[in-house]
């Protein structure tokens, strides 16, 4: 009798079981049958929050603290699109300071510094070394470690000092800040944003030099703030890498937010044209030219030590794309505080009125987007809210498809860790870096096995 062969299964299922805090609760199914994708689905089944039902009938003032707490990671970004769509519906939009848009931005950089490398090196750093968790990094590579937690501590410091804490922030309000930013604490906070600016200066070349990156192209199209003046956070034009070139309120037309069957968060595409994407690496190809100095001095050395250059379509660089974006924030930090003076005034006196108004600006993830209507006493008659995860579902999506055609022979515990991988590409609010992982295979009808995280 000749020997039996191996058998090769017949199904294999790899589901991830939850996605820890993308706004509630999510999950990966995928299915492949004798070794042939059939089935990819990326499943966010958060309950619902009833943000945009709840905010009807408030008055604008309150519209920035509620919206702060739908997400404790990127509050920033939530105050920031509510500010700027309603003050476009209220018509004071072009009457804001310039001193307070300069603010806006420091805040802005604050919660870049901390999303971003609670990313880098917490989340995602370890699973290209080949590590468990940051924590067993730390063992071989401690003062990678301690910087970037030096690092993320000043990005929230710098939170907490305009805006009164660094999570779910007080300070901000439609029409500036409720106080100042106090210049003393400015001069104590500018020799510790100068150290961490040289320190991620370093360690963005470490992620270029000790980061193998795996190949993975795909032609995205990428979609940004893309203003004339600076590198994006709250203002200009929505424009993508395939020819969209948009003013803000229109973006809310351009998209299309479809409901699917296996997600309770809808999907967006652009009309006519299908999915995108937002975030880092898309703000970084369409903005280079308009990186701090000190990052633009850094981007050709990173470029050559990864034989890369710009634009860059593998979404595993979105590692060194935010590297660099830290090193933006952290100098444009650095420049505002070392000439920092106290503004005249705050914020502007707004008076009530019956308008309509939608504004995006640039949340660590990527285009965070807003859109109000308010009656004559001021108060929110319906509101609009289209954050960047869910604009990223159908591309991440695709990527698990193309993925899964490559990881068809690999073993359980291989395939697990490849989609992980892949989806902590996209950061999607996601913030503790576990395997969260369930594989399960069948073998011609026998019950499955699952490999346990």
């Amino acid at each position: 009798m000749s020997g039996s062969k191996s058998r090769k299964p017949e199904t294999r299922t790899i589901r991830v079981g939850a996605l820890p805090r993308v706004e509630g609760e999510g999950a990966l199914h995928l299915a492949m049958r004798d070794g042939r994708v059939e089935e990819v689905r990326l499943e966010i089944y958060e309950p619902p929050r009833f943000y945009e039902a709840f905010l009807r009938d408030r008055d604008f003032m309150e519209v920035p603290d509620i919206t702060a707490r739908i997400c404790g990671i990127c509050p920033v970004a939530y105050q920031m699109g509510a500010c700027h769509a309603l003050e476009k519906a209220l018509g004071v939009f072009d009457d804001v300071d310039p001193a307070i848009r300069a603010k806006r931005n420091l805040l802005y950089c604050g919660e870049w510094i901390e999303s971003h490398v609670l990313h880098m090196f917490m989340l995602h750093l370890p699973d290209f070394l080949g590590y468990e968790s940051a924590i067993s990094m730390a063992e071989d590579h401690g003062d990678v470690v301690k910087r970037a937690l030096r690092i993320k501590k000043l990005g929230n410091e710098l939170v907490a000092a305009l805006a009164g804490r660094s999570v779910h922030p007080v300070g901000v309000c439609v029409g500036g800040f409720y106080r100042a930013l106090d210049p003393a604490r400015a001069a104590v906070l500018l020799p510790e944003v100068n150290a961490c600016l040289d320190d991620m200066c370093a360690l963005t070349m470490f992620l270029a030099e000790h980061v193998d990156y795996p190949d993975f192209e795909r032609d995205y199209e990428f979609v940004a703030l893309c203003p004339d003046d600076e590198y994006p956070f709250n203002l200009g034009p929505i424009r993508s890498s395939k020819g969209l070139d948009i003013e803000q309120e229109a973006f809310g037309d351009v998209i299309e937010e479809r409901h699917v069957a296996h997600t309770t968060a809808l999907q967006s595409v652009i009309r006519g044209r299908g999915a995108y994407m937002v975030g880092p690496l898309a703000r970084l190809n369409l903005n280079a030219e308009r990186l701090h100095p000190r990052a633009a001095e850094l981007l050709p050395k990173v470029c050559d030590q990864v034989s890369r250059t710009l634009p860059w379509r593998n979404n595993f660089l979105s590692l060194l794309a935010r590297g660099l974006e830290t090193v933006h924030a952290l100098g444009v930090a650095a420049d505002f505080l070392a000439s920092y003076e106290p503004p005249a005034r705050s914020r502007i006196p707004i008076t009530p009125r019956a308008g309509a108004g939608g504004h995006g600006t640039e949340a660590p993830r990527g285009v965070c987007w807003h859109h109000y209507a308010t009656g004559d006493d001021g108060s929110i008659t319906s509101a609009r809210i289209v954050p960047p995860t869910s604009q990223n579902q159908v591309t991440i999506e695709q990527d698990l498809w193309k993925l899964a055609e490559q990881i068809t022979d690999l073993s359980d515990d291989d395939a697990c860790m490849r989609c992980e991988h892949l989806i902590r590409n996209y950061d999607p609010c996601i913030s503790c870096s576990v395997h969260f992982l369930r594989f399960e295979r069948s073998w011609h009808g026998a019950p499955a096995t699952e490999a346990q995280p």
